[in-house]
């Protein structure tokens, strides 16, 4: 009886041990992945280091630099595969977007632009999965792609004339009403936008990036979608001038 148990157990020891050299062999395309990936880490630092308003505090943010760099990890350790939805996907590249300027911010803190960093947007700082990013990289490359031209107004260049950060972070389930109200605060803001029926004085960002506010029809369509008012088709527009100040 004892040397059958002693047979059986062994048997179980090699088939375990089969059974992990098979998973280890396997192709990484095959292995399954437990997609619970959420941002309630990025979402922690920005409620307490972000206002309502969007003043980002750096200096009390550089002193937790290991919390986001542990978040920044994370992000890595969880890079969007085929099977995330379009929105869990968009919101992980805000999110990741939006972190790493924090970070490139508080690395050359203290500074009063982003623009007093030698090519901000150009540098391949971002490491997510096995592959280099720059902040040009997933603006243009990937968010951009995405076709919907909210992403303006959730991702954040640390600048006055910049949309606001969100101190709540982007999540799948919350994405499109928090890029809808971003989108809505943004043109409502004077100091960014103003707006009436027959005159816009508007943002750069509408100048800079305007044919992916077209997707739907026009500018001023795009504008009226999100605008407090109606403006007209032939409305006289204008740009204001970017303060590209740190927003703090």
């Amino acid at each position: 009886m004892g040397f059958s148990i002693l047979i059986l157990s062994m048997a179980l020891i090699f088939n375990s041990i089969d059974i992990h050299k098979t998973e280890l062999n396997r192709p990484i395309s095959e292995i399954v992945i437990v997609e619970n990936f959420n941002h309630s880490d990025w979402n922690i630092l920005l409620q307490k280091y972000v206002s309502e308003k969007g003043i980002v505090n750096y200096r009390a943010f550089k002193k937790e630099e290991l919390k986001l760099k542990s978040y920044l990890n994370s992000l890595s350790n969880n890079y969007p595969s085929e099977t995330w939805s379009n929105d869990k996907k968009m919101a992980y590249w805000i999110n990741a977007y939006n972190a790493f300027t924090i970070q490139l911010i508080i690395e050359n803190y203290p500074i009063s632009s982003i623009k007093d960093i030698k090519n901000p947007w150009g540098i391949k700082f971002i490491n997510l999965g096995d592959k280099m990013f720059s902040l040009n990289d997933i603006e243009h490359e990937i968010l951009r792609k995405m076709n919907d031209p909210r992403i303006h107004f959730g991702i954040v260049c640390a600048s006055v004339s910049c949309p606001k950060l969100q101190n709540t972070a982007f999540e799948a389930s919350n994405l499109d009403s928090k890029l809808n109200s971003a989108t809505k605060e943004f043109l409502a803001d004077p100091m960014r936008n103003n707006l009436t029926e027959n005159s816009i004085e508007i943002s750069k960002i509408f100048k800079w990036f305007y044919k992916d506010f077209k997707n739907e029809g026009s500018l001023i369509d795009f504008l009226n979608k999100y605008a407090e008012i109606t403006i007209s088709q032939n409305a006289k527009k204008s740009y204001k001038d970017y303060d590209w100040n740190l927003n703090e």
